[in-house]
């Protein structure tokens, strides 16, 4: 069949390796090729036990004391309240326990085994050595504010990852970087690490081509519907037909879901990252350090620091403060660090209301399908939803329960 995937990040292009390898003939298009976006920019960590969303019970109450503070890793844009209100009281809406439980059961099931689902998508490519098999840490000031987070591993535990607690001296005597800044100190197995995201799925990619596949930068500028299906893409290039379109273009795929009759309540949730070059020491292993909502990734040549939450939409630039904040955070964590530049960037995440990518047919006949939405876990999740989607095209029921991920659940019927 002919297929074309909208979208060259790690979702897209994910979905046309594993369509290609099912025989397919794969257009990607994407109006400024591979990994230009968030694949370029996130924290490079597989994490297998990102099974808690950031909508836990609590959230209303603490909200507003951590968007009046310069050193909390959340940020508004206010003068974009007025637009993101209807988003914010649906997504506050899901800030509860049995919400929590849901996401976690579903999230579960499709990253359990990312570091294998990694392996297999870039297995005899030159992006396979870019992949490792490190710990995921979380590092705690004090013993604490780790038992304060308390709710979180409970949650964890419940769903099946595998953790260690130990005390910042033991971990330091295999990762030195930090020395004793940690009072404790949370491994989490069977996680892993991309060294390069952005050199990562240009490999793919590049791989994807030597394969066959055709790679077409353009802009996406709409879509021609007939009774509630899609019968072409519109693009800066002319119209493109095929017998199924994909969907995945991360933060830019809320217009199209809605005309496509998916209304998914939905926003851009803005990232921030700095890196360090050459950065002296390096630690080991990528690191959440709790107290900043951000996590230091060991990145080939560098030290990248990335997270922070903005909610501003998709057309203003960076604000300053999130940059500061992570600044501040590394000069405190290790204030003998050492590096010869330092590289600011920000990005976009799709974040839908209840935190769950939409992954799956949008209409009932599958002309069209949907693989976006993953917020924080794109490039963890990327790879699998990419082999979920080629066996929904082929027919085949993926083993895992997508009804928490069905695009159609936003229809009106």
């Amino acid at each position: 069949m002919r297929i074309i995937v909208a979208g060259a990040g790690i979702v897209g292009v994910s979905c046309a390796i594993w369509l290609q390898r099912a025989g397919h003939d794969v257009t990607i298009v994407d109006r400024a090729g591979p990994a230009s976006g968030t694949s370029h920019g996130n924290a490079g960590v597989l994490a297998a036990g990102a099974v808690v969303p950031v909508t836990t019970p609590g959230l209303l109450g603490r909200a507003p004391g951590m968007l009046l503070s310069r050193d909390a890793p959340l940020f508004l844009k206010w003068s974009y309240l007025p637009k993101l209100v209807p988003f914010l009281l649906r997504y506050l809406g899901h800030a509860t326990d049995a919400h929590v439980d849901r996401y976690s059961r579903a999230m579960s099931q499709l990253l359990h085994d990312t570091v294998d689902q990694h392996r297999a998508l870039a297995r005899g490519t030159s992006a396979e050595k870019y992949i490792g098999a490190e710990d995921y840490c979380f590092g705690y000031a004090t013993k604490a504010t780790f038992e304060a987070d308390a709710y979180s591993w409970q949650k964890r535990k419940a769903a099946g990852c595998a953790f260690d607690v130990v005390d910042g001296l033991t971990y330091s005597k295999e990762d030195p970087a930090f020395g004793t800044v940690f009072e404790t100190v949370v491994r989490c197995r069977n996680h892993g690490r991309i060294s390069d995201p952005g050199k990562y799925v240009q490999a793919l990619a590049d791989h994807f081509v030597d394969q066959g596949g055709k790679l077409q930068i353009a802009e996406i500028t709409d879509i021609e519907m007939e009774r509630a299906a899609i019968t072409a893409l519109k693009t800066t290039d002319g119209d493109m037909h095929a017998d199924h379109i994909v969907f995945a273009m991360g933060p830019w795929s809320k217009a199209i879901a809605h005309k496509l009759g998916v209304t998914v309540p939905f926003e851009s949730e803005r990232g921030y990252h700095i890196e360090l070059i050459n950065a002296s020491p390096m630690p080991k292993n990528p690191m959440m350090v709790a107290s900043g909502k951000f996590v230091l990734t060991p990145m080939d040549g560098r030290l990248r620091a990335a997270g922070v939450i903005e909610f501003g939409g998709l057309e203003k630039g960076p604000s300053r403060g999130p940059f500061e904040l992570l600044r501040r955070q590394i000069e405190h964590l290790l204030p003998d660090l050492r590096y010869d530049d330092i590289v600011e960037w920000m990005g976009h995440r799709p974040a839908p209301a209840d935190s769950l990518p939409l992954i799956g047919a949008n209409d009932p006949d599958g002309r069209s399908y949907s693989a976006f939405g993953h917020q924080h876990v794109g490039l963890t999740g990327g790879p699998k939803t990419g082999r979920i989607i080629a066996d929904l095209i082929d027919g085949k029921k993926p083993n895992i329960d997508l009804a928490p991920f069905d695009p159609k659940k936003y229809v009106d019927h």
